[in-house]
C-alpha cells in the first residue's frame, strides 16, 4: 500500500491489464492491480440487467466448489442489494459508495445478515458501467474495514482507466450458451406458489410498500418515496403482514425469496 496513480507501478498494472482483456484472468488483473492501491478483500465483476445477475468473475473460493453465497446472490439475494436497486431505478456510469445506496435500515435486513456480513463484511464501492437496456457492468469491491477518504480519492483517481477497461473487456465476455438451468421440480413448485400467493392479495401498493421494506428503507424513507403518510406506510405493512400470515420482516423476506422474482415483475391482485 502506499503507492500512487503516478508510481510506475500504476503504469505498468494497466498496461498488464491491457495485455490480459482477451484473457479469462482480465477481472482477477484488474482486481490485483487495485488492491495494490487500496485494502480490497474480496470483488466480484458482474453484469446487472432486468435479467438474474451475470457473474464474470470473482475473489478466488478458498473452499472446495462454488461459494454458495454468491450462488444464493444469484439466485435472489440480489433483490435485496442496495446496488442492484440503485441500477434500476437510475443506472449510471461512475464510483457508487454503499453509503450513496444504502437505506436507513439497511443493517436490520436480511439481506445485511444473510448475505453482506459473510461475504463483504464491512464496506463496498462498486465501479458501474452503464450500457443502456436496463443493463449495468459492475465491479464490485468488499473491504474488511471501511474505504476511508484516501482509498475513495485513489479510486476516483482511479476510475476513468477502470471504466475505459471494463468498457473494452465487454467485447469479450461471453453469455452463456445455453439457457439457465431450471430449478429442481420441488423448488419451481414453490415457488410458483409462493409467487401466486403473492400476486393474488398483494395491491400494487402493497407491493411497493414490501420491496423497500425488505430492502432496508425505514418507513418514513417509504412514505417520502412513495408520496404516503407513514402512518399510510404502517397500515399497509400491516395489511401485507396479515394477508399472507406472516409475523416478521424475516418471514416476509422467505416467502420472497422462495418465490424467486423481481418484484418489479409481479401483478398485483385485481
Amino acid at each position: 500500500m502506499g503507492m500512487s496513480l503516478q508510481d510506475l507501478s500504476w503504469h505498468q498494472g494497466v498496461a498488464h491489464c491491457i495485455e490480459h482483456l482477451d484473457r479469462p484472468s482480465f477481472w482477477r488483473t484488474l482486481a490485483t492491480l487495485l488492491g495494490d492501491f487500496v485494502e480490497v478483500d474480496t470483488w466480484v465483476a458482474l453484469l446487472f440487467s432486468h435479467d438474474k445477475p451475470l457473474i464474470f468473475d470473482q475473489s478466488p473460493y478458498l473452499r472446495e466448489g462454488t461459494d454458495p453465497l454468491v450462488s444464493e446472490y444469484a439466485n435472489g439475494l440480489y433483490l435485496l442489494d442496495p446496488f442492484y436497486i440503485s441500477s434500476r431505478e437510475q443506472s449510471h456510469t461512475g464510483l457508487v459508495r454503499l453509503a450513496d445506496v444504502a437505506p436507513e435500515q439497511f443493517q436490520q435486513t436480511d439481506y445485511y445478515r444473510l448475505y453482506f456480513t459473510h461475504n463483504v463484511v464491512a464496506d463496498e464501492v462498486q465501479f458501474n458501467l452503464a450500457l443502456g437496456d436496463g443493463r449495468t457492468l459492475c465491479l464490485s469491491l468488499g473491504g474488511r474495514s471501511r474505504f476511508d477518504t484516501q482509498a475513495i480519492a485513489q479510486l476516483e483517481l482511479a476510475r476513468p482507466w477502470l471504466i475505459g477497461l471494463m468498457r473494452q473487456r465487454l467485447h469479450f465476455e461471453q453469455l452463456p450458451a445455453c439457457a439457465p438451468a431450471k430449478p429442481a421440480l420441488g423448488l419451481a413448485q414453490g415457488r410458483d406458489e409462493a409467487r401466486r400467493q403473492l400476486e393474488s392479495v398483494l395491491t400494487a401498493r402493497e407491493l411497493d410498500v414490501v420491496r423497500l421494506i425488505l430492502s432496508g428503507h425505514s418507513n418514513k424513507e417509504t412514505a417520502i418515496k412513495l408520496k404516503l403518510s407513514a402512518e399510510t406506510v404502517k397500515v399497509h405493512r400491516r395489511n401485507v403482514y396479515r394477508k399472507l400470515d406472516v409475523n416478521s420482516q424475516t418471514e416476509l423476506f422467505s416467502l420472497l425469496f422462495l418465490a424467486g422474482e423481481d418484484l418489479a415483475s409481479l401483478q398485483p391482485a385485481p
